[in-house]
């Protein structure tokens, strides 16, 4: 697979799932929490709504390396990005990131608390495997034979 395709490839896995694992630094410790993602390929950034008083934006300011693990048990799909985080309070953009799932946090868009966490992709990895029955297939298969499942898709990228 050529190295566009492969980009395009993360892109689309990333927006397919959707929300993702966002691990920040906190001192020594790495923390993840579940966020929703909004993929901008044409501005090659993730968005996320945050909120100004919440620990990951001192985490960000403090170690702005951050990664992003997308996943699709069911599926067999998985991205993980690793990128450049910064917080930003652009209220115009936030306005257009503005979904029904941000109600659950905030009462509109215009609530000064929200901020935007943007990260920038430096590199990814994904697995893109045809789905939990085939490769339990090719899995007892490989097993009985003593040879490895070829189990779809996998390459690094850089972004």
């Amino acid at each position: 697979m050529h190295v566009e395709d492969e980009n395009e490839k993360v892109w689309e896995l990333a927006e397919k799932i959707g929300f993702c694992m966002l691990t920040t630094q906190s001192g020594s410790d790495l923390k993840a929490r579940p966020m929703s993602a909004h993929c901008e390929r044409i501005e090659n950034a993730f968005y996320f709504l945050t909120d100004v008083d919440s620990h990951k934006d001192d985490e960000v300011a403090a170690h702005p390396n951050v990664c992003l693990a997308f996943a699709d048990s069911k599926e067999q799909k998985y991205v993980s990005i690793s990128g450049i985080a910064e917080v930003q309070n652009d209220r115009e953009k936030i306005r257009d990131l503005w979904s029904t799932p941000a109600k659950a946090w905030w009462d509109s868009a215009d609530d000064p608390s929200i901020r935007i966490l943007k990260v920038t992709p430096r590199s990814a990895e994904y697995w893109d495997s045809p789905g939990t029955v085939i490769s339990y297939i090719k899995m007892a298969a490989a097993a009985v034979t003593n040879t490895r499942p070829d189990l779809g898709d996998n390459a690094k990228v850089e972004m």
